[in-house]
């Protein structure tokens, strides 16, 4: 079994990507997550495989596209600023059904913001980010032990879905140093065939090329190509929602929140038990698709919700709509919010208050 070794999650991202089978990276420099293309500019280099330090991150994201469409499963990391410019890129990657994985490690916003931890960069990651009917799978880590485990996860979802994955930690997760057990290193060699690529010809038995592409100027038919990508959301949606749930069944009020803002959640539970105040938390680990038939069913009991986030009302607005999932003639529960921005965390002893003011405690 592997040891458990201290790691930076920006470093622990960077690891697991390689061990994922990571053959080509592209990125540019920006903080918070800089150690993260520090990490894989000596380690792919070292293992022979594809890194370049682009001009920009519109180049970067290109590159990605291009090194994925010839086989390679392809990465690239940012943060906010950067992740906005990649937008374009994500957009045609998506439309052309290429797979890659993105890490976005936020900082506070908008424009350039702070350097300090946000999850300001929800909308933007969750309901597709740049133009044209498209999602992306988000994955969101609270730990480095999850920083590794969901890079590793991601290459398989892309590769599954042929579709971009975002990873979306922020400034403290990539900053923070904690003891993380690496996932088992695969051998590029074995990953399973990319059969749609442009490359490998000669290894999939092809005389004729292929043309990867998002343009198609017959209406119709990239209508048609964009309803079957639906249908694939749909097959996402129903497989692939991820979540946390603790105390929920006796708690006088559940608490909800994701990455860094559900570890200072988790922290204002346990004070609230040194009270005797029970509350309950909810996690999303996949924020798209976001699990709102869950949150609907805890709604049913009629109790409060305290939505916890590093930005100031977007994670709280799929708890609100949640609440149209539940079933009819059930109580209606009450979403409250606690959010931060540019940079600002919450504390535990600021949630509890706000939870208990709201129970009336």
């Amino acid at each position: 079994m592997e040891e458990k070794r201290l790691m930076k999650g920006n470093e622990a991202i960077a690891e697991a990507a390689i061990r994922a089978g990571c053959g080509a990276y592209f990125g540019y420099p920006i903080t918070p997550q800089n150690e993260l293309i520090a990490y894989m500019a000596k380690n792919m280099l070292d293992k022979g495989r594809v890194f370049i330090q682009a001009e920009s991150e519109t180049a970067a994201i290109n590159m990605v596209y291009g090194a994925s469409a010839a086989g390679a499963r392809a990465m690239t990391s940012s943060s906010s600023p950067g992740v906005s410019l990649k937008q374009e890129g994500i957009s045609y990657a998506a439309g052309a059904d290429i797979p890659l994985v993105m890490v976005n490690v936020v900082r506070g916003g908008p424009g350039l913001g702070s350097i300090a931890p946000s999850q300001a960069d929800y909308f933007q990651s969750t309901r597709g980010g740049g133009h044209g009917d498209y999602y992306c799978i988000v994955l969101a880590p609270k730990s480095v032990q999850e920083c590794a485990d969901l890079t590793y996860l991601a290459f398989d979802l892309a590769d599954k879905y042929r579709t971009p994955v975002i990873v979306l930690a922020d400034g403290m997760l990539g900053q923070m140093m904690e003891g993380v057990v690496l996932p088992p290193e695969r051998d590029i060699e074995s990953l399973p065939l990319r059969d749609w690529t442009i490359g490998g010809m000669a290894k999939q038995g092809r005389t004729t090329a292929r043309h990867i592409t998002s343009i198609d100027l017959v209406p119709e038919n990239l209508e048609a190509k964009t309803k079957a990508r639906y249908a694939r959301y749909e097959t996402i949606k129903s497989e692939e929602i991820r979540y946390e749930s603790v105390d929920i069944d006796d708690a006088a009020l559940t608490l909800v929140a994701y990455g860094t803002s559900a570890r200072v959640a988790l922290g204002a539970k346990k004070l609230a038990e040194k009270k005797g105040v029970k509350l309950g938390l909810f996690r999303p680990i996949t924020l798209w698709p976001f699990p709102y038939k869950q949150i609907a069913k805890i709604a049913e009991s009629g109790k409060p919700f305290l939505v916890v986030e590093m930005s100031l009302g977007q994670f709280v607005e799929d708890v609100k709509l949640s609440l149209l999932e539940r079933r009819a003639n059930t109580p209606q529960s009450s979403v409250h919010l606690l959010g931060h921005s540019g940079g600002v965390i919450p504390t535990e002893e600021e949630v509890f208050a706000e939870a208990q003011r709201i129970l009336g405690n």
